[in-house]
């Protein structure tokens, strides 16, 4: 599996951290979901990276990021609450779409899952919602700031210690809270839904997870974690909520209806002898296909790319070599040469003309390809330079050499 580093803005114009974690790299992406963690959470707890890693496994790519204030995301917690956290996810999920596509599952823990709720119905590409130890209404974590009503109606703002850390919170948080106080919104939800809790959830009473089933219409499931503790601190705990999402999900996202539409993982068809290249995203990544092949092509993250497969020019590279080190194995072989091995290093740049020795043109910028060619064996002197002149003989290197005609038509 791969992840990649995943900047976004909030509405505020501040820089929101997250970790985009995707399947193997030859695995096609299914679906995309965003996970939302637990409040005063961060992208990196437990529960959020082990389901996240699960659910890439099966195909399904998970965003999961810090909410404004907190982890490696810009902005004071203080100045937000729970309408900016349901903000941070719809940004989340704008940005999503811009380079890949829209989410169609979101996943909430905790207080995330109450966002999720809220967020789910301002973003039609959604098809199914889970919620995981979640409150039926935001404003049940009033009661964790209950010591600090005095100062918050005082002064305006407080500390608060939640876990083992130390937070400021303003009057507004609790404003805020308090215009969160029914399920309505869960009965307007309109999608698919999977309730995960804990009947030992010492955090979130179990009754939360009934308030939201009783409010939810169908399709709707419970799914109940037994000795689960609220953070799903045990790796099986959080591997078994992965597990069963991934195949409950499959029924209502449709698991391999995306990737048929981008034309990856769903065999096309290429008739032998050429190549198919399709869109994965919207901006560098390729499915690449033969009548019996597919893999990926991407630019490093340095150039605005996920890095999830070989640049164009890295698989220009690899042809060559890997017709040069197939022509050596074929000479070897018909000539009894005691070749035990033979590997094949290439580089690609672009050099003044002028540098060029063994170059005609003398002016501008030429693309140069090195290629160093390691042979292992008991091999005299003058086998050796043989095997380096049939590297020159290698139909790609010929078909490079021999200045290709290369005719552009729109398919029909």
């Amino acid at each position: 599996m791969s992840r990649v580093k995943f900047q976004f803005s909030n509405t505020s114009g501040q820089q929101l951290a997250g970790l985009l974690e995707l399947p193997p790299l030859d695995q096609p992406v299914s679906h995309y979901a965003i996970f939302a963690h637990c409040f005063t959470c961060g992208k990196d707890i437990a529960a959020a990276s082990r389901i996240s890693r699960a659910l890439a496994k099966k195909g399904i790519a998970v965003l999961r990021f810090d909410f404004t204030g907190l982890g490696n995301s810009d902005g004071d917690f203080a100045n937000t609450n729970f309408s900016s956290n349901v903000q941070d996810l719809l940004a989340a999920a704008n940005e999503l779409e811009i380079r890949y596509q829209p989410p169609s599952l979101l996943i909430g823990h905790s207080l995330g899952g109450a966002a999720v709720l809220a967020a789910a119905q301002q973003l039609p590409s959604v098809k199914a919602v889970s919620t995981i130890g979640a409150p039926a209404t935001a404003d049940h974590v009033q009661h964790l700031f209950s010591s600090t009503k005095p100062t918050l109606e005082s002064e305006g703002q407080a500390e608060v210690k939640i876990g083992f850390r130390t937070f400021t919170i303003k009057q507004q948080l609790l404003d805020d809270l308090n215009r969160y106080t029914n399920v309505e919104y869960i009965r307007q939800l309109n999608r698919a839904l999977l309730i995960f809790h804990s009947p030992v959830d010492s955090v979130v009473s179990v009754d939360q997870a009934a308030k939201i089933y009783q409010a939810a219409q169908h399709p709707k499931s419970f799914i109940s974690l037994d000795q689960a503790d609220h953070l799903l601190s045990r790796k099986e705990d959080a591997e078994y909520v992965a597990e069963a999402l991934s195949a409950w999900a499959s029924r209502y996202l449709g698991a391999s209806q995306v990737a048929e539409e981008r034309g990856f993982g769903s065999a096309p068809d290429v008739p032998a002898g050429e190549v198919l290249v399709t869109e994965l995203d919207k901006r560098f990544l390729r499915g690449l296909f033969t009548d019996s092949h597919q893999l990926m092509a991407d630019e490093p993250e340095n150039y605005g790319g996920s890095n999830l497969g070989p640049s164009p020019y890295d698989l220009l590279l690899m042809a060559l070599g890997a017709c040069t080190s197939m022509t050596l194995r074929l000479y070897a072989s018909h000539k009894q040469i005691p070749l035990t091995d033979v590997s094949v290093r290439l580089a690609h740049e672009k050099v003044h003309a002028e540098d060029c020795e063994q170059c005609e043109q003398k002016e501008g910028y030429i693309d140069c390809m090195t290629r160093h060619i390691t042979l292992k064996g008991d091999l005299t002197p003058e086998q050796k330079v043989r095997l380096l002149e049939m590297a020159d003989r290698c139909p790609v290197h010929r078909t490079l050499e021999n200045q290709p005609v290369i005719t552009t038509k729109e398919a029909i």
